[in-house]
Parts: structure tokens; C-alpha cells; sequence
């Protein structure tokens, strides 16, 4: 048809379908134009959405709010695209699968290895480390030293693990009558199975070992497998843009070299307590402490705690050094957050003054949700875990406690639970999932140390304000 038999057209239609006609045009036109981009979608919502694993290697709560590697790494890309990070746990791989198909998720980032299972719904970005792989067993077995020991061992490993896709090809290559034991992630850990004689071996990666061997110290390393596992971020299909602009975020991590400063901070190390410490704690006592001590007793008249628990806690955080930072990005002499700062309104954690105080008004605040029932000293030892791990997990411990028929008003039984909230198979049945439970036991057994030596100093041999120094079946 002619341009001008066209418009004669328009104009012999009724109005009505005069704006039909028109709408369709306009329609045919949208039609032609090219749909947003992964990227542009979204920096159009303002969002990143991320869906992951709540594991101590990934994402948790820890005392004062997320912490993890795979959040880490997703807030600072979020940040990079400036747009907000919205980052969820759900229950296993096949989940985070059906949230990336459904595109209800952008990126799954779970230490993960990108497998054929994970082709209908994403794309592996560049590997971003590589874990090795260790052959673990009990301190009183034989020690592997190869794999050919396997074949007439007995192995436990988890169920859909990458630990047991790495056996089955061991048995297609070079074992063909390997057998191992599946556990499922709801019972025992497999390294519960060889801490507890029930399996002779095995393998774990190396990054979740750095956790759990805190709770299984007889478990030990036999030998590290010849091949490793790549760990990656799966991008949803379709979204091209967002894959490489998840490749250039990590290869700038990587030449920047903030990958590796990630990768340390982000295990279960933890400073084991030395009793040669006693000794560095006298001479801080003399050198460090004069100068701390009138912010201390200032902040135990406006908090009404014992100026000697806040300094004993002081010392554990940073040893009194206003400069001191954590792996986390905690900073200070009492090791506050920024966010924990900002809540108790100080805006230089570097400040000692604005520390100490701030600090004790924190643990006021966790020791005012403690029960008013419960008595001294297990109400001190219960605020101080809390100030460590956050009361919300030392409220699942003490739900533990109750179930497993002990006294959740009572510090040495629910220390007894803390520990199993890095187990699976118990994490799972709490409200705030994972929480690394060893950390507040150690936490305050050092404290009641360092509180021990404060009130064994002249002139200090009283405890005031009700402050007690053991609770009754406290460790340390």
C-alpha cells in the first residue's frame, strides 16, 4: 500500500479503531526495540539478588549481622554496580537452581562447583580459587598417605557433595571397587563419622576443615588429594552482560590483590589462648592499661558493669590497642562494627574514649535481654558469649539446652550447645541457622582469665557489682 493510501486509510477509519490501529503501530514499534539487559535490569530495580547457602564458608549470622566469603564478595560487587545487595539462603543446590531458572536470583554464590546439573539454569563464571582437596582421619587410625589405601578403607562422605562426585571418579579411573558411606546433610557430619570410629576416612575441602577441625581436634590430615576443586558464581542463563561483568569483578580482585586478603579472613582461625599470654598481660597491665582505666570506670558508673569485665573484654578484643583491626572490618579496643558504632552513636571506632564507652553500652544492651531470672554469675557469662556470637544464637543454644533435657538458664549447660550450632545437623533446627558456637566458649574462658588477673592485682582482690569470676562448671 502507498504512504499516502495509508494515511487516506486513517482517515476513513472510525475514531475508534483509528486508536486501535495506532496503539498497534505503536506496539510493533516496542516490539522491534531490543530487551534491558541483565544489567540494566538490574540497575533499573536497584538490586542485585543473589541466592546462596547458609554455611560457615558462605553466608551467616554472626554477632553483629552477615558475615561469610560469598557475602563478602557479593556486598562488594553490589557495591560496585551501586546497587543494593538482597542475598537469601535457601536449602540446598537443587533449590538455588530452581531460583535461578525462575529468575528469581541473579547469581548463586555458594562455594560452588559448576557441574552438568547446573546447565538448564546457569553459566559458571571464571573459577575464582581453587580448594584443595584433604584425606582426613582419626588420630588413633593408620594414616592415609595415597589413594590406593581407599579400596579397602571405609569412607564417609556427604550425599551430592563435590566430595563424593570427586570418589566416583576415582572408582571410574582407578579404584573400581572403591565404596564409600553417603550422609545425608540433616545426620552425622563425615567428620563426625571418623572422629567417632564409624568411618576410617574422609575427604573434605580444605576451607571447611579450617572450620570444623575446632570441633573435632582429634580429626587430622592425612594427605591432600593431586587435583582441587575450582569454586565459581553461577549467573543466571540469558544474562551474558552480567557473566562478564562477574569476570571482570574477579579479575580485578585478583590483580588488585584483595582475593587473597578475602580468602585468609574468611576462615575459622581463631587465636588459641596460650598461657605465655599471662605474661604479655603483665606488661600491657603496666604499659597500656594506665591510660584506659578512668574511660573504664567512667563507662562501668553509666553502663552499672564492673569496669574490670569491660576492660578484661577489652583486652581480649584488641590487648588495649585503640588501633587493632579484625579480619571482619571490627575495629578498636572493644572491636565494634560500623554498624554497631553507628547504632551506639560514635563516629571514630578509633577513638579509645568513644570505644570503651560505646562498647559498654553495647553490652548493656545484650545483658538487658538476658532473663532477670537468671542468676550471677551465669547472667554475666550469658551476656558477654552474646556480646561475641549475638544473643539471637545464644538463644538457639539455649533452646539446645532445653531440648537435650538440660538448664537453659545455666552457663555450663548451654556452653555444652554452643558448639553444635557449626553442625549441620543441628543448625538446621534453630532459628538462625549457622553460627561458628565455638568461638563465645573460647570467648569467655579467655575472659574470665583476664578477669582473673585484673582482680588478683592489689587493691583488686574484691569483685564489685556482683561480678563473679567462675561460673560452676565454666571452663578455663
Amino acid at each position: 500500500m502507498r504512504r499516502g493510501a495509508r494515511k487516506d486509510l486513517l482517515r476513513v477509519l472510525p475514531p475508534v479503531a483509528r486508536v486501535v490501529a495506532l496503539a498497534a503501530a505503536v506496539a510493533l514499534l516496542a516490539s522491534c526495540r531490543p530487551a534491558p539487559s541483565a544489567l540494566e535490569q538490574i540497575r533499573t530495580r536497584g538490586e542485585l539478588r543473589v541466592v546462596t547457602l547458609n554455611l560457615p564458608t558462605c553466608y551467616y549470622l554472626g554477632s553483629q549481622g552477615t558475615e561469610g566469603l560469598e557475602f563478602e564478595l557479593a556486598r562488594s560487587f553490589a557495591a560496585q554496580l551501586g546497587v543494593t545487595l538482597s542475598m537469601y539462603p535457601v536449602a540446598n543446590e537443587h533449590a538455588m537452581q530452581e531460583a535461578l531458572a525462575a529468575g528469581r536470583a541473579d547469581i548463586a554464590a555458594a562455594q560452588l562447583t559448576a557441574t552438568p546439573e547446573w546447565n538448564h539454569s546457569g553459566k559458571g563464571a571464571v573459577p575464582y580459587a581453587r580448594i584443595p582437596q584433604l584425606v582426613v582421619y582419626q588420630r588413633t587410625g593408620t594414616k592415609p598417605r595415597g589413594t590406593l589405601q581407599f579400596e579397602k578403607a571405609k569412607l564417609a562422605v556427604r550425599a551430592g557433595s563435590p566430595q563424593e562426585r570427586i570418589l566416583e571418579r576415582l572408582k571410574k579411573t582407578v579404584a573400581p571397587t572403591l565404596k564409600w558411606v553417603e550422609t545425608a546433610p540433616t545426620s552425622a557430619d563425615p567428620l563426625e563419622d571418623v572422629d567417632s570410629g564409624d568411618a576410617d576416612y574422609a575427604i573434605i575441602d580444605a576451607r571447611e576443615f579450617s572450620f570444623a577441625h575446632h570441633l573435632y581436634p582429634d580429626v587430622l590430615v592425612g594427605f591432600e588429594l593431586p587435583a582441587d576443586r575450582p569454586v565459581q558464581w553461577i549467573v543466571r542463563r540469558g544474562a551474558n552482560d552480567l557473566l562478564d561483568g562477574v569476570n571482570r569483578y574477579f579479575q580485578w580482585l585478583r590483580e588488585s590483590g584483595r582475593m587473597v586478603k578475602l580468602i585468609q579472613q574468611a576462615t575459622g582461625e581463631v587465636r588459641s589462648f596460650a598461657y605465655e599470654e599471662s605474661r604479655e598481660f603483665q606488661t600491657h597491665l603496666s604499659d597500656r592499661l594506665p591510660r584506659f582505666r578512668p574511660w573504664f570506670e567512667q563507662a562501668s558508673e553509666e553502663s552499672g558493669l564492673d569496669w574490670r569485665l569491660l576492660a578484661a573484654i577489652g583486652y581480649q578484643e584488641s590487648k588495649w590497642d585503640p588501633l587493632a583491626q579484625s579480619g571482619a572490618g571490627a575495629l578498636g579496643v572493644m572491636m565494634l562494627t560500623s554498624d554497631t558504632a553507628e547504632a551506639m552513636g560514635i563516629k571514630d571506632r578509633s577513638n579509645p574514649q568513644q570505644s570503651i564507652f560505646a562498647g559498654a553500652r553495647y553490652l548493656a544492651e545484650v545483658r538487658e535481654k538476658v532473663p532477670d531470672r537468671i542468676p550471677e554469675p551465669d547472667r554475666t557469662w550469658f551476656t558477654v558469649a552474646a556480646y561475641n556470637v549475638g544473643f539471637g544464637h545464644l538463644e538457639d543454644a539455649r533452646v539446645l539446652a532445653q531440648t537435650a533435657g538440660k538448664n537453659p538458664d545455666s552457663w555450663a549447660d548451654v556452653r555444652e550447645q554452643l558448639p553444635l550450632l557449626a553442625q549441620e545437623r543441628w543448625y538446621v533446627k534453630v532459628k538462625r541457622g549457622y553460627a561458628r558456637g565455638w568461638e563465645p566458649v573460647q570467648f569467655v574462658d579467655r575472659v574470665q582469665r583476664y578477669l582473673t588477673l585484673l582482680e588478683w592485682q592489689p587493691g583488686e582482690a574484691v569483685a564489685s557489682q556482683g561480678t563473679r569470676v567462675q561460673a560452676a562448671g565454666a571452663g578455663g
